[in-house]
């Protein structure tokens, strides 16, 4: 078993698991510390729990609780990678904290969490601006809602959580070098990460990451334009900790690469110029 730590918040943490074990290898048994969702990207396994026997496949969603044991067996292939969130409790009180539906022990291939699943293996590998806290968050509660069968209400906006959304884009904007997660923005809001996360979107339509990826997208776009740094310098100075990353996010923004993008904001100036006759 091979783990890799993704992301490490004050409330929420995620790992990519892989497993090698076949169909020869003794069972073996786990115990969580706390809540947990786990999306089965590939493979299968087996998982006894709570005196049931559930098989999980590729889309399949194991699912934590604290002080639950969990055998899990490999008795038809070999091996699975699994894209685990755990949450810490505050975060699971307010997303939904029904006892009866984290004790389920697995849920099986379900197009709601599926289609949630790959958008955060996306995030994982740098292929979408959401957050993978962000997107964590959402899974569990999909997951509470379609386990217990009871729909939260939509959010309600009031003129605070207005006042609070702007003023926490106007926080991010000043601040999107640096970084910042669902935690720091909700904070800085002054309520739970999950509310702040569904209020924000409520209120300007995007997410707190995505807003802040697309600011940064925006400076390097600017210094891409007016400025001869380098691309790489460019890209960790508006907050990218990662070049591919960026070149990734930057192409799917603007449909060229970041060196693409300033040759043509050069090329379009000459002719700009040309034509007032400054050149």
């Amino acid at each position: 078993m091979t783990v890799q730590t993704l992301l490490e918040h004050r409330s929420i943490s995620v790992s990519q698991f892989r497993c090698s074990a076949g169909p020869d290898e003794a069972p073996f048994v786990e115990q969580y510390r706390g809540h947990s969702i786990s999306y089965v990207r590939k493979g299968s396994f087996g998982c006894h729990h709570r005196g049931r026997f559930f098989e999980l496949v590729t889309g399949s969603v194991l699912v934590g609780h604290p002080g639950d044991e969990y055998m899990c067996t490999h008795e038809h292939v070999c091996g699975d990678e699994c894209l685990s969130f755990f949450f810490e409790p505050e975060l699971v009180e307010t997303i939904g904290d029904r006892t009866e539906a984290w004790q389920v022990g697995a849920a099986p291939p379900l197009s709601e969490l599926m289609v949630l699943g790959e958008l955060a293996q996306a995030s994982a590998d740098g292929r979408s601006d959401i957050g993978l806290d962000e997107v964590g968050c959402l899974l569990a509660h999909r997951f509470i809602e379609v386990v217990s069968g009871q729909q939260r209400k939509p959010t309600k906006v009031t003129a605070r959580d207005r006042r609070r959304a702007v003023d926490t884009a106007v926080w991010i904007d000043a601040r999107s070098d640096r970084p910042i997660d669902l935690n720091d923005a909700a904070a800085q809001a002054g309520v739970s990460p999950f509310h702040f996360l569904r209020l924000f979107a409520a209120v300007l339509g995007v997410t707190p990451h995505q807003y802040l990826v697309r600011l940064r997208l925006r400076h390097a776009a600017r210094l891409l334009a007016d400025d001869d740094r380098d691309v790489t310098d460019i890209a960790y100075d508006v907050g990218f900790n990662d070049l591919s990353n960026f070149v990734r996010s930057f192409h799917r923004a603007a449909g060229a690469s970041p060196l693409k993008f300033r040759q043509a904001s050069r090329g379009m100036r000459k002719i700009f110029q040309e034509r007032l006759g400054l050149s």
